[in-house]
């Protein structure tokens, strides 16, 4: 492999790397594992360093994630790298600054690291992660070596999940949805199965609704146990940060205590945030990839369906129906979960898109 490479010489390291590729592929556990091999590098006791820089407390390591749920602000990137980077190793030779869902950088936060990426210093190295590269402005990739890591095929996903005890049609039908992210498919075998269930009751409600009267549908509305599930996640990570807290706080003298509890009430209210972002991103995804699938199966298609294990249900809501109906109906859901991505209000915007998934599937008209 080319970073072993690097490794074993370092007159083929690289100053910065790009690590990208779909989510779930492990980017993020192969850049700890290649900062902790950086910082490793001529040390007298290199499993001590090798467990600091994986655990996250070595003093050269610096780790970058969005503040809040959606973007890495250029405050982070001028006070923990561009300030940083002049500054020596405290004990190892090198430094080195990983910056996880690098993509979400805006565009200001990316201008403040490119002078950095130009003229770096000698002990420094970056590791950018991404799923999403496009997202980044051209100048940043083109100063980094880009490694990319594939997909694991579905196949061999739903081999593991198998071995794992999962029955074999849904491990084949989780593999498929999850895209190669074999996190992400054990999640939908297991505890994100009634996730995957509520996704399929707000799509198929749409199907069921079609036509009917308006008050029955907004008595139904479909769209409410997301949003509902969305909330419960976000309360679960910040409940998870605050227990935390009271642990740390343990060891933490009276003096500077009320920043370490303000600092960690922030971390608290971002890893809500992210939580409920992320569990409402992957229920719209679910409801986009059963449309889907009923295109799918409407066009003659069914062994594609993603949905394996549920193609009776999937003839059932296709029959008759167009494909090019539910190609819009995917679509929608993807332009929405783009706009949640822009702070817009979710309640009204999901609300309003399987308001107009009812009438795409009705009229063929938004």
């Amino acid at each position: 492999m080319a970073l072993e490479a690097a490794l074993r010489d370092d007159g083929h390291l690289s100053h910065a790397y790009l690590f990208h590729g779909p989510a779930g592929t492990g980017k993020r556990t192969a850049a700890r594992a290649f900062a902790a091999a950086l910082l490793s590098e001529g040390q007298h006791e290199p499993e001590d360093v090798r467990r600091r820089s994986l655990s996250g407390v070595h003093p050269d390591l610096t780790w970058i994630e969005p503040r809040g749920a959606h973007e890495i602000l250029v405050d982070d990137v001028r006070t923990r790298v561009v300030r940083e980077v002049a500054l020596r190793p405290f004990e190892a030779s090198k430094r080195v600054f990983v910056i996880a869902d690098a993509d979400r950088m805006n565009d200001e936060s990316q201008n403040a690291l490119l002078k950095t990426l130009e003229e770096p210093s000698p002990f420094a190295h970056f590791v950018l992660v991404s799923s999403a590269p496009g997202r980044l402005l051209p100048t940043i990739p083109s100063r980094c070596r880009q490694v990319r890591f594939g997909p694991v095929p579905a196949k061999n996903v739903a081999e593991l999940l198998s071995a794992e005890g999962v029955e074999l049609r849904l491990a084949d039908s989780c593999a498929r949805l999850a895209g190669g992210d074999v996190l992400r498919a054990r999640h939908l075998a297991g505890k994100g199965a009634e996730q995957r269930a509520d996704a399929e009751r707000a799509a198929r409600a749409v199907i069921r609704f079609a036509g009917e009267d308006d008050a029955a549908w907004t008595l139904e509305a479909p769209w409410l146990p997301l949003l509902e599930r969305a909330e419960k996640a976000g309360s679960s990570a910040e409940r998870q940060v605050k227990k935390e807290l009271e642990r740390d706080l343990e060891d933490q003298p009276r003096k500077g205590r009320k920043g370490f509890v303000k600092e960690h009430d922030l971390q608290a209210r971002r890893a809500r945030r992210r939580a409920h972002t992320a569990s409402l991103d992957q229920s719209l995804a679910l409801v986009g990839l059963w449309f889907r699938d009923l295109a799918a199966v409407a066009a003659g298609a069914a062994p594609q369906a993603f949905n394996a294990d549920r193609l009776t249900e999937l003839e059932r809501d296709a029959a008759g129906r167009e494909v090019g109906r539910f190609v819009r109906c995917l679509e929608l859901v993807e332009q929405t979960r783009l706009r949640l991505e822009r702070n817009v209000l979710e309640d009204l915007a999901l609300e309003s898109l399987f308001n107009r998934l009812r009438r795409v599937v009705a009229t063929g008209t938004t």
